[in-house]
């Protein structure tokens, strides 16, 4: 149906190759042109100031299921002016003892607007079937939950 690409790219620019030392910083290159300086996390020997794998996995499923989320509001006649969410991903370790981000919980504060406002009802419905449609996390086993759903 479609292919998503992206080129990492890494070098060691003469650098101690020591497990201590080696550099983490990278660069992730889009076929839109964007480039995203990436590390390893800081826990990770990585640089703070770089967006590191566990952390763009987790912004991945959350703006998934947001866009999903609009989707589906805006087919079922609600308008939303805003989306937030402050989503958080807990890496530890699964069932087979590997470290993995084994859960991630979105926290999404939406501002709607119009005549016609959801309901919970609604909401918890939006909710389920945006996580079901999401292709993130379809493709992923951790687990999804959304906390404090507005």
């Amino acid at each position: 149906m479609s292919e998503h690409r992206a080129t990492i790219t890494w070098a060691r620019h003469g650098v101690d190759f020591g497990y201590k030392t080696f550099p983490r910083d990278h660069v992730w290159h889009f076929e839109s042109g964007v480039e995203v300086p990436a590390s390893s996390a800081p826990g990770y020997l990585g640089n703070a100031q770089r967006v590191d794998p566990e952390a763009a996995f987790v912004a991945a499923l959350s703006s998934c299921h947001m866009l999903t989320f609009l989707a589906l509001a805006s087919n079922k006649g609600f308008v939303v002016d805003s989306y937030d969410d402050t989503a958080v991903g807990h890496l530890e370790k699964n069932a087979n003892g590997k470290l993995a981000v084994s859960r991630v919980e979105l926290h999404p504060k939406i501002v709607y607007s119009g005549a016609k406002q959801p309901t919970q009802a609604d909401l918890d419905w939006l909710h389920d079937k945006a996580h079901r449609e999401c292709f993130i996390a379809n493709s992923v086993t951790t687990e999804v939950s959304v906390v404090s759903a507005s």
